[in-house]
């Protein structure tokens, strides 16, 4: 039996992978990102394009919802987005806040559904 059939092994394989193919990348986004001015026009795109895929996930899957989330309905869905809108505005415009925010009250009315 070889390390990839013993159900263990197969899963080492997977996170050793990820995590050559992510290290390169986020020691070199390191060196990058200590030398750019937070102020500067440089630092403000890449800003604003992580949010911009962060509202094109919530986006995608508010409207085009896979696997477990199709069932969720859709009012609950946008319930939950707009107060995660709500929970971003309170906590000072953080991004994390309102997405973990909305998701979690979609996690809490799911949980009382059952």
């Amino acid at each position: 039996m070889n390390a990839l059939q013993d159900g263990f092994g197969g899963y080492g394989v997977i996170i050793v992978a990820g995590v050559l193919m992510t290290a390169m990348w986020r020691w070199l986004g390191v060196l990058v990102g200590n030398r750019m001015a937070v102020d500067g026009a440089l630092f403000q795109w890449v800003r604003l394009v992580a949010a911009a895929l962060v509202a094109a996930m919530v986006s995608r899957m508010l409207l085009y919802p896979a696997g477990t989330l199709a069932a969720v309905p859709w009012a609950w869905r946008m319930g939950a987005f707009l107060a995660g809108i709500a929970i971003y505005f309170a906590a000072k415009r953080n991004l994390g806040a309102g997405v973990g925010g909305g998701a979690l009250i979609l996690l809490v009315v799911e949980a009382l559904r059952l």
